[in-house]
């Protein structure tokens, strides 16, 4: 109980950081909301393209109709050199040169040329396609005595049937990338507030006077151990409670669902991993003035290696390969899968209980190392 007490009043004198830590947190959460109250949805864009006509037959007429109903029209001068600056300053995209006598020599299966200039870009594909798909219909309809009329007929027939996009996924994929950054970005504020809080703890217990009482003291190493222990837990639980709620607040509903329950257990094991963290380097250092530097490096250096700041799909192979040896790598990881889960079952959880595991495996051997650093510097001390 003395222990406890102790160490209640060094916490006293740690809330600033857990409050910049929070606040941090509370900042990212809420600009990563306003970045995704919008609506995502797919609308294509029309491409920029000119008509140069040659034939005054139906057929080449119903072409540039068909053209200019799904494409932005631009009006230059036939001039091929003002056309070639046009096409080089992306003014326009997509250039059809109609023959003359187009509609008749088609009609007569000649097979009349189109001459088409383009841009190369993603725009001037959605022109190709436009173009393609009409001279595709008009040639499975042409035949012996068709009449132009008739011809025309039949490629509205054909033109007016559009597919139906059909989405399968019943995932609220909007929600899901604002708990996933969230609690992504909670990596760096678990590991950065406990490696502060229980370090400057630890440090506390472990100066000079401190240290010689509980030396002389009754109280066994394991005790001693195992109140530090279970104190710096309630710590880690109470901060990770903060977190917790605070996703409720900045996430929504999604925090209701069997997705946001994975999250929050996920953070959980983290936390405990966590913990762990901070109480082997609080045993092995007693320099308060290092710690600010120990933070930049095991949580800023692994909330960057891990995709907590940046998405793990943009960073290179070696960096990930190289972080597989970090706590945050599976955390981040287990977060990333649970925003893909449609179907809760046992193949989809899978891989969730596998780096679940994997957390609570560094968390035992960092406690393992922990104890018998503190009793090897004890014995010393």
């Amino acid at each position: 109980m003395i222990v406890f007490k102790t160490y209640l009043r060094v916490v006293k004198k740690c809330l600033v950081p857990i409050i910049i830590y929070t606040a941090m947190l509370i900042l990212f959460s809420s600009i990563n909301t306003s970045n995704n109250d919008t609506t995502m949805s797919f609308t294509a864009e029309k491409p920029d393209i000119l008509i140069i006509n040659k034939d005054n037959s139906k057929l080449s007429k119903h072409l540039v109709d068909y053209i200019t109903k799904n494409s932005n029209i631009i009006d230059i001068e036939n001039n091929e050199e003002k056309i070639q600056d046009a096409i080089f300053y992306r003014d326009v995209n997509y250039v059809i040169y109609i023959p003359e006598n187009y509609g008749n020599d088609f009609l007569e299966n000649k097979e009349p040329e189109i001459e088409i200039k383009s841009t190369g870009d993603y725009q001037a594909s959605l022109a190709s396609i436009l173009l393609e798909r009409y001279l595709t219909s008009s040639k499975s309809y042409l035949r012996n005595n068709i009449t132009e009329e008739e011809l025309i007929l039949e490629i509205d027939k054909t033109l007016e049937n559009k597919a139906e996009v059909e989405l399968t996924s019943t995932l609220d994929t909007t929600s899901l990338t604002k708990a996933n950054n969230y609690y992504n970005f909670s990596n760096y504020c678990l590991l950065g507030g406990s490696i502060y809080v229980i370090c400057l703890i630890l440090s506390s217990f472990q100066s000079e006077n401190i240290r010689k009482r509980t030396i002389i003291s009754s109280m066994e190493d394991k005790k001693y151990n195992l109140y530090l222990l279970i104190s710096n837990s309630v710590f880690a639980l109470i901060l990770w409670l903060l977190y917790v709620v605070i996703s409720f607040i900045t996430v929504g509903s999604i925090m209701f669902t069997m997705h946001g329950f994975l999250y929050i257990i996920n953070s959980f094991i983290f936390s405990l991993c966590s913990l762990t963290i901070a109480f082997l380097i609080g045993n092995l250092m007693n320099n308060k003035e290092a710690i600010n530097g120990i933070i930049n490096v095991v949580a800023l250096g692994s909330s960057f290696l891990c995709g907590s700041f940046v998405p793990a799909e943009f960073l290179p192979d070696a960096v990930l390969k190289v972080a597989h040896i970090l706590p945050s790598y599976w955390f981040i990881n287990s977060n990333n899968l649970i925003s893909t889960i449609e179907v809760f079952d046992t193949s989809s959880l899978k891989p969730f209980i596998t780096n679940s595991i994997v957390l609570l495996a560094f968390s035992a051997l960092f406690i393992i190392v922990s104890i018998i650093i503190a009793r090897n510097k004890r014995k010393i001390g």
